[in-house]
């Protein structure tokens, strides 16, 4: 018997790989178009797709969060996005732990889409 997602989300796969959601392959059909964008600072030069970043205090490791896009425009500059389709219960408050420790650790910002 095939497992549903704990949140009902359909899982899509193509010629790019597998993607967690619709909601989550409709985000990277955007940021394909925006490779064509003439502007660098809108350019989308490369996307890498789930970003592992190991959670370690004090050199021991904690926990692991993967980010759903790393985004690296023409401009040089750097975004990071996760896409989120349900906001609530344990596995959001989860998340959310995990997505502040990751930006404290490594400097960056991650963008809740």
């Amino acid at each position: 018997m095939k497992q549903s997602n704990k949140f009902n989300a359909r899982k899509i796969t193509c010629s790019d790989g597998t993607f967690d959601s619709v909601k989550e392959y409709k985000f990277y059909l955007q940021l394909k178009a925006q490779m064509k964008a003439a502007d660098p600072e809108f350019r989308v030069q490369s996307i890498e797709r789930q970003v592992r970043y190991d959670i370690a205090i004090a050199g021991k490791k904690i926990a692991f969060y993967k980010l759903d896009y790393l985004v690296n425009y023409a401009s040089g500059k750097k975004r990071y996005f996760d896409v989120k389709g349900c906001r609530t219960g344990a596995a959001y408050q989860l998340f959310k732990l995990k997505k502040k420790c990751v930006e404290a650790i490594y400097g960056i910002e991650i963008e809740e889409v």
